[in-house]
């Protein structure tokens, strides 16, 4: 469990669902190689029946393989995919109970709306009544009712995307393979329609597993995700745990914007109970670290990490106050630094500040403006600030050999 999960809880949404009825699918040890570039190397996970599931990660770190493995349109060199315990490598993609959708939609382009989603019942020879009353239902789910006639170029794209996404449903699928099916829509369009993504998921109940680049998108819809890098996963967690508890450097940078820096261990002590902020049951301490770009600073840690010990550090932007008048401190959890604004940037509803700490440090610090008092910036390039954050609120990411 991330080394952050027992200081808060975030309730999911399983609890609220409709009866689930996808399948669990489980992932063990794949490998895939394209001639002398691996692909993934040795990836195992687990994904819970019901579940919207997120594969997160650059262009080129596996993501898509890894989908298209579960689909059944590529093979690994080595490992298993199992739905519900049951192997489901030596069966075609269309016997496996997964569709999936594409990021271009692969529509028909000669045939309408209905014509579309009806298409692979119609390959199965069902009854007329049956194609008329479910694809009817599924254009309902996805809200198209008035376009059955339309031909696909006569749509927009997000019109697509629902077109797309109904033709996969109809099958009725115990998994959804969502192929980073938003990214050529515009910023406000992709907003909306993962809004509407995720109340279908809600409705139907199926597992969904979706691949992105975007970290917004899977923070936003995901009950869990996996952050991979190069072929590797390299955290599993729910949005809270990765973006709170990252588990290495290259997760703190990706996921959010971050401060992160190399630090020494100078010292270490188990803080009493009335002073821990984790659950009951477990231990919490207080390290200084040594941060040469920085100075020292506290922070606090449910691993017992040694002096001596060179660790990364990160504290995220949002969680940095900057003032121009020096804070009254009255608690020994506080770090506080002075600095210089090098580059402030508003964007409405936040401004963001790069601040220049020891002449030559920048540390990103994000104000939100929350009310009308705060609908402008009052701290401007040059000025001199400071800058607090509670121990609490900065986190050993990993310790370094």
């Amino acid at each position: 469990m991330p080394r952050r999960a027992a200081r808060r809880h975030t309730p999911t949404k399983e609890a609220g669902r409709n009866v689930l009825k996808g399948s669990d699918v489980v992932v063990g040890g794949v490998s895939k190689s394209f001639d002398t570039f691996k692909a993934l190397n040795d990836v195992s996970l687990e994904i819970k029946k019901g579940e919207f599931f997120s594969l997160l990660g650059p262009s080129g770190c596996g993501k898509t393989t890894l989908l298209r493995i579960i689909a059944g349109f590529e093979y690994p060199d080595c490992g298993t995919v199992t739905f519900d315990g049951h192997d489901v490598l030596p069966l075609p993609p269309n016997r496996r109970h997964a569709n999936t959708v594409f990021q271009n939609y692969a529509l028909f382009p000669h045939l309408s709306v209905f014509e579309n989603v009806a298409f692979s019942m119609r390959l199965r020879k069902a009854a007329k009544s049956e194609i008329e009353g479910k694809v009817n239902e599924y254009l309902r789910l996805v809200q198209l009712e008035g376009h059955t006639h339309k031909k696909p170029s006569q749509l927009s794209g997000g019109q697509k995307q629902r077109v797309a996404i109904a033709r996969a449903l109809i099958n009725e699928p115990r998994v959804l393979l969502l192929d980073e099916p938003l990214s050529a829509l515009d910023a406000k369009l992709r907003q909306h329609m993962l809004i509407e993504l995720d109340e279908i998921h809600d409705k139907i109940g199926i597992t969904f597993i979706y691949v992105t680049h975007d970290q917004q998108e899977a923070l936003s819809v995901s009950d869990r995700l996996a952050v991979m890098n190069q072929g590797n996963v390299l955290q599993i967690g729910t949005p809270y745990e990765i973006y709170e508890s990252p588990a290495t450097d290259f997760v703190a940078r990706f996921i959010g914007e971050a401060n992160l820096f190399d630090a020494a261990v100078v010292s270490v002590r188990k803080l009493d109970q009335a002073s821990q902020s984790c659950t009951a049951g477990e231990v919490e301490y207080m390290a200084e670290l040594e941060i040469p770009e920085l100075g020292r600073i506290k922070v606090t840690t449910v691993d017992e990490v040694q002096p001596g010990q060179t660790v990364s550090f990160t504290i995220r932007p949002e969680k940095i106050a900057i003032t121009k008048d020096r804070p009254a401190i009255k608690r020994e959890d506080i770090n506080l630094f002075q600095g210089m604004v090098d580059e402030p940037i508003y964007s409405g509803f936040q401004s963001k500040f790069y601040v220049k700490v020891m002449e030559k440090t920048l540390i990103k610090v994000i104000k939100q403006h929350a009310n009308y008092s705060d609908e402008g910036p009052d701290i401007v390039w040059k000025d001199a600030v400071f800058l607090s954050w509670s121990a609490n609120d900065g986190y050993i990411v990993e310790v370094k050999k």
